[in-house]
């Protein structure tokens, strides 16, 4: 807002002193001389500051030393301006003078030697030069200095950027980094940054500053940055899940991370080294972190079906009543998978071996198929010349890893087949003939693909059901019923391949269907019946309608004993629990003071539900709100070892825990920052995390699919997997006995420590 304007000989008017070349003019009102002023202004500007009211005389110089605080300028500073308003006009005054520098710097380069046959171009006249001797004319002067200054600056600028991009170039190339790490949007805004300001001398950062002093300073930026995310966790509860791993050096870490509807956030790891992981150590260690979190904002602790696990669970339950352990749900339907498809041959499990030992040989031959052709060169240059994808080494300790071997291998059926019965696999013989031969029959095999199928049939709800929990999405609330509809899609397709109805006997489904209960009623919580039983969905006619076999979860007997258990720890005050019980019966009877709350229980998603309609039943409201936003599985944990894997076997760096502690951490909440920007899925960094330069959005099956690169779920199968390259690059191939080696198999009292 202008009090006045600048008289008709102020040296401050907008033709003569426009704000794009002196920008802190709009911090101050120009006005006219006082009256009453005995001072000569000569070229002057009288000026009133916007911030302190005062009224001074002077130039643009102490217009800028008076808002910079600039001394021994005769003007005294504002002592109404900001440290960040400070900072922001010494941005805005300094990118007009690094511009001005810029253009003094380029009237006075050379351009470029021409290119060969073209004759030379002397050096650039000076601008003011060309001014004065152009045209009498101002305007016509100004016009045609802009067209020579845009023709020049645009021939000098196009080799610069042929200069740099060659010099980028060769950083790639000589430090032998990924073409896929020019996606990242962090690698292009840095550049775009040293574009758009001028930084003479600059030199970038060093080895010692990067690993250092940058590193710690990244982090404590990251740390702002989270905390919004972290603010939400009091209201909405959050979830810490954890898992262990070993690193190059053999040194056992525990890592810590904190999992809301916001997403996981990595807080820290734990170097083990000379310690006994007991319940007692591991339950010292997840306390430490409920305490540094707050125990008030944690719903649950997540972490493996481990039996030292859900000692150390127990012991974190009975000191903070209102924290559950939770077994992870995907390592819950790992394990009974292993137990279907991998079935031991002991005294005590002969009738499930039995029953399911076809499934073992079935996989043993997919192994089989895929160890012969990687291990003989020639026989993978004729699978490369037949099939465009490529075979996947899927280690055991992988979730569903024998169920990702057979979809890859029913993917490439008909590849495989044309290989087997071409005239290239039939005249070579160096190579094993008689397993080359078995090779082949399984290949031809119309029996052996049939069992393929069937297992691929009825292990396709597990599967998908895995899929759905290995995320750090909020699906708590979820599982109850997943669980259920998964068991009844394995007996349908059990069933329907057997050719029997649902009520008559099946002695593969009788087994199947034990192993599937034992490991939920193993996994099975309080929690999961509370969440469950919060979920307005399930008290729906078209949710109860889908299925005649289900029932509301108020009416459900076992969900209804669980969720009163889950109650009772979250209320020790008698009238309290009154009221909840209460608050509960009328929100599962259906007695909402609005109408539209019983439409809207399968319109709308279970926590806008809540939002919506559930200020009727503060208590539940509030539980809901933590509840229906947790997750259910420690995968993100797992993803995050991948990561720390990578980043120490980047050049070999030799780190101690606590640094690379503080690169994982930057490194996963970047990404995880990342991944919140809309410019995520909707600009040319589209998916930037995601695997490696073979990587393609159009065919996700030629992916190469980096685990250690990419923080991936198993709703990217084909690029979950570790991929084996072609003949190009597996000069050295590695053995299956090796690949069991390096396996570790997984059961309820194994430890990932």
């Amino acid at each position: 807002m202008e009090e006045a304007t600048s008289t008709k000989n102020s040296p401050s008017s907008n033709e003569e002193m426009p704000n794009s070349e002196a920008p802190l003019w709009q911090y101050v009102t120009k006005i006219e001389k006082p009256p009453s002023s005995a001072a000569k202004s000569g070229g002057n500007t009288y000026f009133k500051c916007n911030y302190c009211g005062k009224v001074y005389l002077g130039s643009y110089s102490r217009v800028k030393a008076h808002l910079l605080k600039i001394v021994n300028k005769g003007i005294k500073a504002c002592p109404n301006v900001t440290p960040s308003l400070r900072l922001e006009m010494q941005r805005m005054h300094d990118q007009i003078e690094n511009d001005k520098l810029e253009r003094a710097q380029r009237s006075r380069i050379p351009l470029p030697p021409p290119p060969p046959g073209r004759g030379p171009i002397g050096p650039i006249p000076s601008f003011q030069r060309q001014e004065e001797s152009d045209s009498t004319n101002p305007i016509d002067g100004k016009r045609r200095k802009v067209i020579a200054n845009s023709t020049i600056e645009k021939a000098f600028q196009n080799n610069a950027r042929y200069e740099l991009d060659s010099r980028i170039g060769r950083m790639f190339y000589t430090g032998g980094l990924p073409f896929n790490f020019a996606r990242n949007p962090y690698y292009r805004s840095s550049y775009s940054y040293a574009a758009t300001h001028s930084i003479p001398g600059y030199v970038p950062p060093g080895y010692n500053a990067l690993r250092t002093t940058l590193l710690q300073r990244e982090r404590a930026h990251v740390e702002r940055l989270l905390r919004p995310i972290k603010d939400f966790w009091l209201e909405n509860g959050v979830s810490i899940v954890s898992d262990g791993w070993s690193d190059p050096q053999r040194r056992p870490l525990i890592n810590i991370m904190a999992v809301s509807d916001g997403g996981p956030v990595f807080i820290k790891a734990i170097d083990g080294s000379g310690e006994f992981k007991d319940k007692h150590y591991i339950a010292g260690v997840l306390k430490d972190a409920i305490k540094e979190i707050g125990h008030e904002k944690v719903v649950q602790v997540i972490t493996d079906n481990a039996s030292v696990m859900k000692a150390a669970g127990a012991l974190i339950e009975g000191e903070y009543p209102k924290i559950f352990w939770t077994p992870c749900v995907v390592h819950t339907l790992n394990l009974a998978l292993k137990n279907i498809c991998a079935a031991k041959n002991t005294e005590k499990n002969e009738v499930t071996y039995e029953e399911c030992s076809w499934i073992t040989r079935i996989g043993d031959d997919a192994s089989f198929i895929r160890v012969f052709i990687m291990n003989h060169s020639m026989r993978l240059a004729m699978f490369n010349e037949f099939c465009p994808l490529k075979l996947l080494q899927v280690a055991d300790t992988r979730f569903a890893s024998v169920v990702v071997m057979l979809k890859r291998l029913k993917l490439i059926k008909r590849s495989l087949q044309a290989m087997a019965i071409s005239d290239q696999w039939a005249s070579y013989r160096e190579d094993d003939v008689g397993k080359a031969q078995k090779v082949k029959d399984l290949i031809l095999s119309d029996l052996w693909w049939d069992k393929v199928d069937y297992i691929l049939e009825f292990t396709a709800p597990i599967y998908d059901m895995l899929r759905v929990a290995d995320t750090d999405k909020p699906c708590l609330h979820l599982v109850y019923e997943m669980w259920d509809s998964m068991i009844e899609k394995v007996k349908a397709a059990i069933c329907r391949h057997e050719g029997l109805e649902d009520d008559q006997y099946s002695s593969f489904w009788s087994v199947v269907y034990d192993i599937l209960i034992d490991r939920w009623t193993k996994n099975c919580t309080p929690l999961h019946c509370l969440a469950h039983s919060l979920n307005p969905k399930y008290y729906s006619i078209e949710w109860l309608s889908e299925n005649p076999k289900r029932i509301s979860p108020h009416r459900d007997h076992e969900i209804s004993m669980e969720r009163s258990k889950c109650l009772e720890r979250y209320f020790e005050d008698e009238d309290e629990l009154k009221v909840v019980k209460y608050e509960f019966a009328t929100f599962s009877g259906g007695r909402f003071p609005s109408p539209d709350a019983l439409t809207d229980r399968w319109a709308l998603q279970p926590l806008v539900w809540w939002q919506y309609h559930g200020s009727a039943f503060p208590i539940l409201q509030t539980l809901a709100f933590k509840l229906l936003g947790q997750p259910c599985s420690s995968s993100c944990a797992e993803r995050n070892w991948s990561t720390y894997k990578f980043i120490h076997s980047l050049k070999r760096n030799k780190m101690v825990p606590a640094r690379a502690e503080d690169l994982v951490y930057v490194h996963s909440n970047l990404r995880l920052l990342s991944r919140r920007n809309e410019e995520y899925v909707n600009t040319s960094t589209k998916m930037w995390d995601i695997a490696g330069d073979s990587w393609n959005e159009s065919d996700m099956h030629g992916g190469a699919g980096i685990l250690e690169n990419a923080a991936l779920t198993l709703d990217e199968p084909e690029l979950e997997a570790i991929v084996i390259g072609n003949a190009t690059n597996t000069s050295v191939t590695t053995s299956e006995s090796e690949v069991q080696s390096e396996a570790i198999e997984l059961d309820d009292d194994d430890v990932c420590l």
